[in-house]
């Protein structure tokens, strides 16, 4: 039997991204964006990679219903069966818990890779190791397997991980989960050397996953059990339709991996960013001498530093005496914030919302 046969892959990709507004926008999300002129988006860039050690018709997108056109433009590789329709956003757990259904209806052996659609990998062989290596692992152990990135700065946009002493192969059990902790106490985790970010990046086994779902999300569960005979088949659809908007907004971190006692995590090295931030697009952007990160437009820096500047490509920018700001125009809107503020764009983007109505959302 070809083992590749049961490795399966669920990218989601159904997100708005607004803390990358104005770039971001709701009817084009970051997912479907080139941020680095390489011709892909990152939703794109992921599926490549991941293409590389799952088959085809093996890769399943998870997106909001308004974006199936966008996938279908994107990915022509794959089949509309391939993508996994939400009727409206209810954070990771609901996605990846009609994702492992469905893949269930076809495979119950299959062990499923589970990642955002918006990272990059630097190192991209030593990322597939590393899948392979947990692909390898959740086929033999009923685990749910977290890939763990070691700091390099503290961060609070990130969830951070704490693994038990011992483990073979660079897998070790899982002491606690924090969500997304204010700068002390990242920081208190980064210079511990005890932690590692939660890349977000899960492997499971379907039957894991599952098992994981009825006992601590029962009430998804037992909504999706209700439609066992529909998955894969034409009476899916309506069956999501009915029954997705009921479920619990409530990601798999807060809602699975904080509380089962099967959770491991892989310590990996592969160049990782959660492009989910501007600050995380500012650390991997090339900088000049006083630390400013110019993407795609032309610029002139006076008394300026560790500023990240993006507008479109023949535009130029002369900015004089800013330091630690995003400085961001797309179509027509400018966002000029503090580095250090930039958790508050959400809330920029809803004020937005309340005064001028949907128009720059």
């Amino acid at each position: 039997m070809d083992i590749m046969r049961d490795n399966y892959c669920v990218i989601m990709g159904g997100g708005i991204g607004s803390r990358f507004w104005p770039f971001s926008r709701e009817n084009r999300p970051k997912q479907f964006l080139d941020f680095f002129g390489v011709g892909r988006s990152l939703i794109q860039q992921t599926f490549d990679r991941f293409n590389q050690v799952i088959p085809t018709e093996n890769i399943y997108i998870a997106t909001n219903k308004n974006y199936a056109a966008l996938v279908k433009e994107q990915l022509p590789e794959i089949t509309d069966s391939q993508i996994l329709l939400e009727p409206t956003r209810r954070n990771t757990a609901p996605c990846i818990a009609y994702a492992a259904y469905r893949i269930q209806a076809l495979n119950p052996n299959a062990n499923i890779a589970v990642t955002p659609a918006d990272h990059l990998i630097l190192h991209e062989q030593n990322f597939l190791m590393n899948i392979q290596k947990g692909l390898n692992f959740v086929a033999k152990f009923p685990s749910l397997l977290t890939l763990g990135v070691r700091p390099n700065r503290p961060e609070t946009g990130y969830g951070y991980i704490q693994t038990e002493e011992g483990g073979t192969d660079n897998i070790q059990k899982v002491k606690a989960f924090t969500e997304k902790p204010d700068y002390e106490l990242a920081k208190v985790f980064f210079e511990s050397g005890e932690f590692f970010w939660n890349s977000g990046i899960f492997i499971w086994n379907v039957q894991t996953i599952l098992d994981a779902f009825r006992m601590y999300l029962p009430e998804i569960a037992n909504r999706l059990d209700q439609g066992l005979d529909l998955y894969n088949t034409p009476g899916e659809a309506a069956f999501i339709e009915e029954h997705y908007p009921v479920f619990q907004n409530i990601s798999i971190d807060y809602g699975i991996m904080e509380k089962a006692n099967n959770v491991y995590m892989l310590m990996a090295d592969f160049g990782w960013s959660d492009l989910g931030t501007w600050g995380s697009l500012y650390d991997i952007s090339e900088k000049d001498e006083d630390q400013n990160a110019v993407l795609k437009c032309k610029s002139l820096f006076i008394e300026s530093e560790n500023n990240l500047l993006t507008l479109p490509e023949k535009k130029l920018a002369v900015i004089q005496g800013l330091n630690d700001y995003i400085i961001a125009e797309s179509d027509e809107i400018l966002l000029i914030c503090k580095k250090a503020d930039e958790q508050r764009i959400k809330q920029f983007v809803a004020d937005i919302a309340m005064k001028y109505g949907e128009k720059y959302l």
